[in-house]
């Protein structure tokens, strides 16, 4: 709606001035106080300068020139700005779509790409645990806006299955093994310590009985970190699926060794003047690119860093042909921006193809009290825990409801909470708000007409209602550009609030009028398709009843 009432001023403004619009930096805004208006233009004052012209005339051109047709009123206000008051057959017009197709509701892209969204990601050396929960929620959110307005999404998961780390979930597991039989054995000093280790270990014990005492250590170890990177990495699937979080692919960052594509992105990198060689290491010039030093790629010793594997990976995602790469990664990770982003550069890519979203830590909190996690000691609250004792619906909901660049006590207590101080229970009541109305309809045997007598939808918030409805388009755009599926959360609380106001306040079922209950009927029944479609983009369900 404001892009239109933009192209509106745009046309009058080009009937008086011949200079470049667009460059006066004018805003169209929605007022703060209804009374002012739908929206409001400061353009009169800018354009002062350059007509030599008190704001105010210029505001009385811009009026004698506009299409009227999309406004029911137009008032000039504070000495030069415009008011304008959208014409109430164009919210009605709105309804009738929304109600015919959903998909009216969102404007595709002109321009659609091939996007990959990387998240979680997580090693698979123990459980996910409630800060991987913030992650998933936000890179699979991400991915259904992405989707929604036009994008080709892929949803992919790096498995950290090649370096030390698997090592030693190798030798802790390893360790616990032989423990069944020698309660003396030592446990590595830097070890996982977690009870998942000891289930593990038990599991292989069933399997294989002693049969692993007889084995070479080395070979035992490795058969350990196998079987532990299996299992756990089944638990993960189970978790994110029960979480709904679908992967498209799982790729191993072993798959990047086994094809060569390490060794070959660094004679990519070597060729093209990008790395140098120093006290028999390799490095990358990532001072080229904004970083504070060059960073190591092969060690004296020969062996790999992380960094360049992670290199090829990126290289390989190039390879497949997405026009936009969006890397989710916790906040630790904040020292590694700088030369991923130059590493992507020297691939011969630009920078804007990357895109790093940091997602800062989460706590949760119980009666009162934060719970602690150390993933390491074995002392950390599952994502899995957190599923069972909230639902997903509400875990998902609360863990989006903040931009990921701030960190987020996640109230355990209020989630759980059946009441409407509980922002996900208040939204999906609205929905279920509405499934109510319906069901009253079919008690008392009422023939409604949806998307008729809508001229009787008059009253102040009426008006508002269908005004943020309307403005739904714009929000999932803007989440989507900016890459922040919290703006969805904020505009559900909103509209949420505005129809459960509404409904106290007004009846809408109203047995002795039926055209007025058609109308109130037809818009709560485009709260409710509103209500389930934003909820979907976050992956909730919109429940009938609660």
């Amino acid at each position: 709606m404001k892009e239109v009432v933009r192209k509106k001023i745009l046309e009058a403004v080009g009937k008086i001035y011949d200079g470049e619009v667009n460059s006066l930096n004018y805003t169209v805004e929605i007022p703060k106080k209804s009374e002012n208006g739908d929206f409001a233009t400061n353009i009169a004052f800018l354009l002062a300068k350059h007509l030599k012209k008190a704001p105010v005339r210029i505001a009385e051109d811009i009026l004698e020139n506009i299409d009227r047709s999309f406004f029911r009123h137009v008032e000039i206000a504070g000495g030069g700005f415009i008011n304008f008051f959208i014409a109430y057959e164009e919210f009605y017009g709105f309804l009738e779509k929304i109600l015919d197709d959903e998909a009216n509701l969102v404007e595709k892209v002109n321009n659609p790409e091939n996007v990959q969204v990387e998240f979680v990601s997580a090693n698979p050396t123990g459980p996910l645990h409630i800060g991987h929960g913030r992650g998933a929620a936000f890179g699979d959110s991400l991915a259904r806006i992405l989707e929604a307005v036009g994008h080709n999404v892929h949803r992919e998961y790096y498995i950290n299955d090649a370096g030390n780390q698997m090592n030693k979930l190798g030798e802790s597991i390893y360790a616990r093994y032989m423990q069944i039989y020698d309660k003396n054995f030592a446990f590595p000093e830097d070890g996982y310590k977690g009870e998942y280790i000891t289930k593990i270990a038990l599991i292989l014990q069933k399997k294989y009985g002693d049969t692993l005492l007889k084995k070479d250590e080395a070979i035992a170890v490795t058969l350990c970190k196998d079987e532990g990177k299996n299992y756990i990495l089944e638990e993960i699937r189970s978790d994110l699926a029960d979480f709904g979080v679908i992967f498209d692919e799982w790729f191993p960052e072993k798959r990047l060794y086994d094809k060569g594509k390490v060794e070959e992105t660094l004679q990519y990198l070597k060729e093209s003047g990008k790395i140098y060689e120093l006290d028999s290491a390799l490095w990358f010039k990532s001072t080229e690119f904004g970083d504070d030093k060059d960073r190591v790629l092969k060690k004296s010793d020969g062996e790999l860093t992380y960094f360049a594997s992670d290199i090829a990976y990126h290289k390989d995602k190039l390879e497949r042909g997405f026009d936009k790469i969006i890397d989710v990664w916790g906040a630790d990770h904040h020292g590694y921006v700088e030369r991923m982003k130059g590493a992507i550069k020297a691939l011969g890519a630009q920078e804007n193809n990357l895109y790093i979203a940091l997602v800062q830590m989460v706590s949760l909190v119980k009666s009162g009290e934060k719970m602690s996690m150390s993933t390491r000691a074995g002392e950390f609250v599952t994502l899995k825990w957190l599923i069972e004792e909230v639902g997903t619906d509400a875990a998902r909901f609360f863990y989006l409801m903040r931009d990921i660049n701030s960190q987020f006590e996640f109230d355990i207590d209020l989630a759980k909470s059946k009441t409407s101080d509980n922002p996900v229970y208040y939204v999906q009541y609205a929905h279920a708000r509405v499934c109510s109305l319906f069901a009253k309809l079919e008690e008392k045997n009422m023939d409604v007409k949806l998307c008729k007598d809508l001229d009787r939808l008059v009253l102040k918030d009426e008006i508002e209602i269908i005004k943020k409805m309307y403005d739904f388009g714009n929000v999932v755009n803007q989440a989507a550009v900016n890459y922040q599926p919290h703006r969805i959360v904020y505009f559900l609380r909103k509209l949420a609030g505005l129809f459960h106001t509404y409904y106290y306040n007004h009846a809408i079922i109203v047995e002795d009028d039926l055209s007025l209950t058609n109308a109130r009927m037809t818009l709560s029944q485009a709260v409710g398709i509103v209500v389930r479609f934003g909820l979907s983009l976050l992956g909730v369900k919109a429940v009938k009843r609660m």
